[in-house]
């Protein structure tokens, strides 16, 4: 096993070198940067969520012969010095390499315009997306799995015929379209007032007073909506992924062998099928939790005014932040690599027959 895990490590770094040249590139070729949303400020055109809808420059940033949209009697001494600053006065392969030079000594910089670090400004943003991440994975497969057994075992039953509309009509919603309605019955738009429609705690002087009990079931308030609605889709997923898989299984030979030796069901269902149905479900655990941790939090975010890392990686890009944009981005491949890693060895955890080191490659 240990081989295979070196294997796997030693593929991360040209994997993750790769995505890092492919985004590195196409910015290369967007139109705008941060010298333009300086201009833009500094004429009074309003920040970068402003102009988003208008388009950006019509410039690339790395082309040092066209001059910067809007940049029409600012000193050219002015806009060398923030070219200087920026390190826009290298070529791209220079910066690139330089860049990823300090991501190996784990310097990623400062945000172009919150004058903060780019590991600062995550670990502030952590807390939500921990929260929403965390929390919807485990209500995702809790729920999940019980419920796919559930449906196996009644295969064709009014249950399972029920519970799959129910599912399919889950699927077919969207997260977002699903938190509004959740904020409109729930949160005080138009019935109920049972659940805060923003935020992560209460406010500041609330949560003083706060006893520690108090804090715990005062940010669970809070979470329950959000989880909630960024769950739906994975959970409608889960679902029908356990039951296929124990349907599967519970149709093959060993099954029929292990219940003519006298077992009960239950222990045909949990001690013989349960850990190769499982499986596959498994695999399915990286995609989950790296889909919801960083990349499905967006509106949800937006919706219930949470301030997490979906949005911030949306405001990076909108703003051209580069160190906040690469440096989030290097970060969070790494994990999705390792987590991929990770996923392969609970394989082996699950059932020690399968062994990496003795398949072909």
């Amino acid at each position: 096993m240990l081989p295979y895990i070196l294997r796997r490590l030693a593929l991360i770094i040209p994997t993750l070198f790769g995505i890092m040249v492919i985004n590195f590139t196409l910015v290369q070729f967007v139109p705008g940067g941060p010298i333009e949303q300086i201009i833009a400020q500094l004429e009074g055109e309003g920040d970068v969520f402003e102009r988003f809808a208008g388009g950006g420059a019509d410039t690339n940033i790395g082309d040092r012969g066209d001059s910067y949209r809007g940049a029409r009697g600012l000193p050219p001494e002015f806009i060398a010095q923030l070219e200087r600053e920026f390190g826009f006065d290298r070529p791209p392969v220079e910066r690139f390499f330089n860049m990823m030079w300090n991501y190996v000594r784990l310097d990623f910089g400062t945000s172009y315009f919150r004058s903060i670090g780019v590991i600062d400004l995550v670990i502030e943003k952590m807390p939500v997306s921990i929260s929403l991440g965390l929390w919807s994975t485990l209500l995702a497969y809790l729920v999940s799995i019980p419920l796919g057994i559930a449906k196996a075992v009644r295969d064709g039953s009014r249950f399972d015929t029920w519970t799959s509309g129910a599912i399919i009509v889950g699927y077919a919603i969207p997260g977002f379209l699903f938190a509004v309605l959740l904020l409109v019955v729930f949160a005080g738009g138009s019935y109920f007032q049972i659940f805060p429609s923003r935020g992560l705690t209460s406010s500041q002087e609330v949560w003083d007073q706060l006893s520690p009990i108090g804090k715990v079931l005062d940010y669970l308030w809070h979470i329950t909506l959000p989880v909630v609605a960024s769950t739906i889709s994975a959970f409608a997923t889960l679902t029908l992924l356990t039951k296929n898989s124990f349907l599967d299984e519970i149709r093959k030979q060993y099954v029929m062998t292990a219940r003519a030796k006298g077992l009960t069901e239950r222990r045909v269902l949990y001690g013989h099928v349960f850990r190769n149905a499982m499986l596959i479900v498994i695999a399915g655990f990286p995609a989950v939790f790296v889909g919801v941790f960083f990349g499905g939090s967006l509106l949800i975010e937006t919706i219930f005014s949470l301030d997490g890392l979906g949005r911030l990686a949306f405001e990076a890009a909108v703003a051209r932040d580069y160190p906040v944009m690469f440096g989030t981005l290097f970060v969070f491949g790494l994990i999705g690599l390792v987590v991929g890693l990770i996923s392969d060895l609970m394989y082996v955890w699950i059932d020690p027959r399968i062994d990496f080191e003795t398949r072909e490659t």
